[in-house]
């Protein structure tokens, strides 16, 4: 009968040890959770407005049952006017320097977090599209120019 108390007693203080090795990892997941509610929280409060308006804009719109670019390409178009805002203000920021710039220079002027990964992504997009459709010229190293 000892034998058998001794041999519960073992099983036991294995499966204390088990389920207080599984507690510390639940707290570990619970306590790093809580830190992504935080930062999901600080991101959709700050960044979620700068994210949305960098966003790259859906090539078509329907309008009178057509399907219209909503970035035209530029032969296209009457002017810079066609544009939307945020494709209007980075053709003014190219516009305006003295010559090639790189995507981080119009994010610079635009006030995006230049140094974080990825924050220009969107940007680097929409710059792209522009120069897609006419409206910039990319050269060969990377930097875009206003079109001829």
């Amino acid at each position: 009968m000892l034998e058998r108390i001794a041999a519960r007693r073992a099983e036991l203080e294995l499966l204390e040890e088990q389920l207080v090795k599984q507690l510390d990892e639940v707290r570990v997941e619970r306590d790093e959770l809580v830190v992504a509610e935080r930062v999901v929280q600080r991101i959709s409060e700050q960044g979620l407005v700068e994210y949305l308006s960098l966003a790259p804009a859906p090539e078509e719109a329907q309008v009178g049952g057509r399907s219209v670019l909503l970035i035209p390409v530029r032969a296209d178009a009457a002017g810079p006017d066609a544009l939307p805002p945020d494709y209007r203000r980075i053709l003014a920021i190219v516009r305006e320097a003295a010559g090639p710039v790189k995507v981080k220079e119009v994010g610079s002027v635009l006030g995006l977090p230049v140094e974080q990964r990825g924050k220009l992504e969107p940007l680097r997009g929409k710059m792209n599209k522009l120069a897609d459709r006419g409206w910039l010229r990319k050269l060969a190293d990377g930097r875009f120019a206003i079109a001829f």
